[in-house]
């Protein structure tokens, strides 16, 4: 996949768990989880926005493009 996943990072700097930061963007741990994992195929905006404005960061904290085979 060429976009990288690093919401477990940013979560890991606000010491904040998935069960946690899920309630408080009311997304269920299960689809948190999917994201975090690199499963996910897409992400709403919505979504994002509630885990920038969580996490106090930005997109570009949590998502990062790396070009096929250079990961």
């Amino acid at each position: 996949m060429a976009i990288v996943i690093r919401l477990d990072v940013e979560m890991a700097k606000k010491k904040i768990s998935l069960s946690e930061l899920a309630e408080r963007i009311e997304l269920s741990p299960a689809n948190l989880s999917v994201l975090k994992n690199e499963r996910a195929k897409a992400i709403r905006f919505s979504t994002l926005e509630a885990i920038c404005r969580e996490l106090e960061c930005q997109p570009g904290d949590i998502m990062e493009y790396v070009q096929e085979g250079n990961q």
